[in-house]
């Protein structure tokens, strides 16, 4: 009997998928839903259960409760289905590092059943996408990390499918890679591609994704846009620095609101600020004392906060290390 395809608009959709390693829960009830060509990046502590759901998903790892579809494909039931519609990119390049660029993708295309002629016409349309026909034709252990990232990424792909998991697609690449990386991915949602992207950059998934969600401890704490997700944490704050202990004393005097963060070391004051008349009324009693900013800075929440704020971790400390609110959770075989 035929399996009826859902008729919801998201191309990949998980929910309250449960899974566990001996006796410890990696997933307690993930609920996904990616709409089809748009991207949906996965943040979350190491641990958290990231790779966990992309193995799920990717038909890699089975589940222990819940249900998951791809492109309307039961993922328990129909794991063949949901393959010829997915790529995926690990954490590390897959591809054979005695084969050339080109050696790797047509072999690649014939295992997905293409024929001679159109595995190497695909290879070759590939080649150009990635900017790698000038090292097509070397072996892949002379390739450069991020040529070797750019090849694996591209490897996925040789079928065309509409759905493609990107788990850390860029960890380890220097920042001109990450970038060259950033606009191949771009241009993948663009044409009308679906991605479910995991990553460890902050800064990446506020740049590339249309949607935002948060896993800790094996559940979805959040879910939205990046702007909604910031809204979350705060307004803006207005951080204003001193070079004398005295003026830093008499700013927080006159200031006296209750949202006043004070940095006694490094002569700081910070206050939220709802907008421009706000700022304007902390200059304006500023200036009824006399007290001499040497810095002003106006900043907006970020990512990084949002990620600090909902999993309860803190801030680097001052010498560099991060200390933590809460345990996080392990995830037994999950590296993610």
């Amino acid at each position: 009997m035929a399996t009826v395809k859902p008729t919801r608009q998201a191309a990949i959709h998980a929910s309250g998928l449960r899974k566990s390693f001996k006796d410890s829960a990696v997933l307690d009830g993930v609920d996904l839903d990616v709409d089809t060509g748009t991207m949906l990046a996965l943040l979350g502590p190491n641990g958290a259960g990231k790779t966990t759901t992309v193995r799920i998903l990717s038909t890699l790892l089975p589940f222990d409760g819940g249900e998951a579809t791809i492109s309307g494909y039961d993922v328990a039931c129909e794991p063949d289905e949901v393959r010829r519609v997915m790529g995926i990119t690990g954490q590390y390049a897959t591809v054979d590092e005695v084969l050339t660029g080109r050696e790797n993708l047509v072999m690649i295309g014939r295992l997905y059943h293409l024929g001679k002629a159109a595995a190497r016409a695909r290879a070759d349309t590939l080649l150009h996408q990635f900017d790698l026909v000038d090292a097509a034709d070397r072996a892949v252990r002379t390739y450069s990390g991020g040529m070797r990232r750019r090849l694996d990424l591209a490897a996925s792909l040789i079928a065309d499918p509409p759905v493609i998991f990107l788990d850390e697609p860029t960890t380890g690449l220097d920042p001109r890679s990450r970038q060259a990386m950033w606009d191949v991915i771009r241009g993948l949602v663009a044409s009308g591609t679906t991605i479910l992207l995991t990553t460890q950059y902050l800064e990446e998934a506020d740049q590339l994704a249309d949607r935002v969600a948060v896993i800790d401890h094996g559940r979805i704490i959040a879910d939205g846009t990046a702007a909604e997700l910031k809204q979350r944490v705060g307004t803006e704050r207005l951080e204003l620095s001193f070079e004398h202990t005295a003026d830093l004393a008499a700013a927080r005097t006159a200031l006296g609101v209750e949202d006043l963060h004070v940095d006694e070391e490094a002569l700081r004051l910070s206050t939220a600020v709802g907008g421009p008349d706000e700022v304007r009324d902390v200059l304006n009693a500023l200036g009824q004392v006399p007290v001499r900013a040497t810095d002003l800075q106006l900043s907006r929440p970020t990512l990084d906060d949002v990620f600090f704020d909902l999993t309860g971790q803190a801030r680097p400390d001052g010498d560099g290390t991060r200390t933590t609110a809460r345990a996080v959770a392990t995830e037994g075989a999950d590296a993610a």
